[in-house]
């Protein structure tokens, strides 16, 4: 079954259970005068809202690419889990007020062995609903279903207070209804502030994760011709469509048909094994057969990594003629000034080879 399949089939399971659920909260709060179970019927409503929208989500994300849009449609999943986050913010504003009102203006709620018995169904039913939507999502890769897998466990745990809330009450007379509802509505602000900063963040662009860095990395220098893999910057255009680009260094020897059959094999292959489609692959060319080139590039190398905040260096070039020397140079992001700590040290190597002219990129921390 593809991907799309999948979502919006866990998407329809959470929908019905959980209009299921809230009609039987909300009748049971009704009749017993309980707020919190009232609060968790709405908070039920708004879950299966969401998963409407996730549906909506899958199905326009895979709307064919076209002249407008030729990288496809998928960040649309980005933009329902925005809809989603600000749809439970919503319901946690709102339940906050409600329950406000209720600590300024009491009412003393009426519990039955039904509804104890309800309420119980629910937590139960929640946390079967939440484990399998969350395993789901980390199947398919779908944040979507993975933040509403988690908001159902949390659900459970908040269905699971409500019961113990009225177990205190029918013991010792006790009424932590409305501020049980206070916590309920912190509870759900804090779920769809948390979709809302982590959704927000894709949409700016994260770093790649580093175990998918890696092992490209490692495959691109599995690669006889290729002696080093660097600057990989991956692009998502939702969660299963990665474009990008990477550097590679080669030997300085190898034609243009050489490097053309080569770069050909790679994305290829790539794109075969990861789905990631690397539509640009840089060459550096390093000569380190060459006694004066392998010398200093040795030499430099040691110097600028003795530096604990210089990660890494590479693109090595030295042009004997006009004795000019050409590297990228990767310094951390612990380094207040980064630009100030580069001309620090391109200087350094100014004085410690007076003979060369040196042209240092200042490059960016992108990829592990």
């Amino acid at each position: 079954m593809d991907r799309q399949k999948v979502i919006v089939r866990t998407s329809v399971i959470g929908i019905l259970a959980n209009v299921f659920l809230a009609g039987f909260k909300a009748a049971v709060g009704l009749l017993s005068n309980s707020i919190s179970v009232v609060l968790d019927a709405v908070n039920n409503l708004s879950d299966a809202l969401s998963s409407v929208i996730t549906i909506i989500g899958a199905k326009l994300s895979t709307k064919p690419s076209d002249k407008k849009h030729p990288l496809g449609y998928g960040r649309v999943e980005y933009l329902s889990a925005v809809i989603i986050a600000v749809i439970v913010l919503y319901a946690g504003v709102t339940s906050m007020v409600e329950s406000v009102k209720k600590i300024i203006e009491p009412e003393t709620p009426d519990y039955s062995a039904v509804a104890l018995i309800i309420i119980g169904v629910a937590v139960l039913v929640k946390v079967l609903l939440g484990t399998y939507v969350m395993r789901t999502g980390r199947r398919v890769n779908s944040d979507s279903l993975i933040a509403s897998g988690k908001d159902a466990l949390m659900d459970s745990i908040i269905s699971a207070s409500v019961l113990v809330a009225a177990v205190i009450y029918l013991i010792w007379g006790v009424s932590l209804e409305a501020y049980l509802g206070v916590i309920i509505s912190v509870f759900i602000i804090k779920a769809g502030f948390e979709v809302l900063r982590d959704t927000v963040s894709q949409i700016l662009g994260e770093r790649i994760d580093s175990e998918l860095s890696k092992q490209i990395k490692a495959e691109l220098c599995a690669y006889p011709q290729v002696k080093g893999a660097y600057d990989l910057i991956l692009h998502a255009y939702g969660p299963e469509s990665l474009v990008g680009s990477v550097h590679i260094e080669v030997d300085h020897t190898l034609s243009a048909v050489e490097l053309d059959v080569l770069e050909r094999r790679i994305t290829a292959e790539i794109y075969e094994k990861y789905q990631v489609a690397l539509t640009g692959i840089s060459v550096y060319a390093v000569d380190h057969d060459d006694p004066e080139t392998d010398g200093l590039y040795r030499a430099i190398r040691d110097e600028v990594t003795a530096d604990e905040h210089v990660l890494q260096m590479h693109g090595f070039n030295l042009d004997k003629k006009t004795k000019t020397v050409v590297f990228d140079l990767i310094i951390s992001f612990d380094v207040p000034d980064r630009k100030i700590y580069y001309q620090r040290i391109v200087e350094q190597l100014r004085q410690a080879h007076p003979g060369y002219t040196f042209y240092v990129t200042l490059d960016t921390d992108i990829s592990d």
